[in-house]
C-alpha cells in the first residue's frame, strides 16, 4: 500500500488581503479587519512568499499530511474573514416568561429566563459585534471561531438543567450559520 503524500501547499491570497507571519503566528489583514493565529503546537512550516502562504509539513507520516489540510482549512478560512467575515443569527425561544437580551461591554446578558431574578452571562470572544433586533440575535466577525464561541456561549448559557428539555424549550439557539455581513 503507498501511502498518499503532500510536499507543499500554496495558499493565493485575493487582491487586498496582506499576511504577515511573526515567529509561528500568522496575521491576514483584510478591507474587515484581522485575524490571527498562533501555530506554536502544529508541526508544519509556515512561510510567506510574495502574496502567496506555502504550507509544507515537518515529515512525510500520515498524520503530519492530516494536520497540513487541517492548517489550510484554517488559513482559508482565515482569508475568508476578512474578505466576507462570518454572520451567526440566534433565536431567542420562551413560553412564559419574556426573556430579554441585552449587551454590555463584552458580556451578553440573558434576563427573565424562565422566570430567574439574576441574568444569565455569556462572554463575546474576540473582535465580535453583537446586534440584538426583537427576538434575534446577531453575532458578526472576521474569525469563524470567535464567531462559533461566542454563539456557543449564549446558547450553553441558556441550558435548562435538572428539566426535561422536550417540554421545556425556552433558550437562546443558533438556527443560521452564514458567510458574509
Amino acid at each position: 500500500m503507498s501511502t498518499k503524500t503532500v510536499q507543499q501547499q500554496a495558499i493565493d491570497l485575493p487582491e487586498g488581503v496582506t499576511a504577515t507571519l511573526q515567529g509561528r503566528t500568522l496575521s491576514v489583514k483584510g478591507k474587515l479587519g484581522e485575524a490571527k493565529k498562533h501555530f506554536d503546537k502544529v508541526k508544519i512550516n509556515i512561510s510567506l512568499e510574495g502574496n502567496r502562504v506555502l504550507l509544507s509539513p515537518f515529515s512525510k507520516k500520515k498524520k503530519d499530511n492530516v494536520i497540513m489540510n487541517t492548517v489550510l482549512s484554517l488559513v482559508n478560512n482565515m482569508v475568508s474573514g476578512v474578505v466576507k467575515g462570518y454572520t451567526y443569527r440566534l433565536k431567542v425561544v420562551y413560553a412564559h416568561f419574556p426573556i430579554s437580551v441585552k449587551t454590555k461591554g463584552d458580556q451578553i446578558f440573558v434576563e427573565n429566563f424562565v422566570g430567574e431574578r439574576s441574568p444569565r452571562v455569556a462572554n463575546i470572544v474576540g473582535g465580535c459585534k453583537v446586534t440584538i433586533e426583537g427576538d434575534d440575535i446577531i453575532v458578526k466577525g472576521v474569525s469563524v471561531e470567535d464567531v462559533g464561541q461566542t454563539s456557543a456561549n449564549v446558547e450553553l448559557a441558556t441550558k435548562i438543567k435538572r428539566k426535561d428539555q422536550r417540554i421545556f424549550l425556552d433558550g437562546v439557539y443558533i438556527y443560521q450559520k452564514e458567510e458574509g455581513w
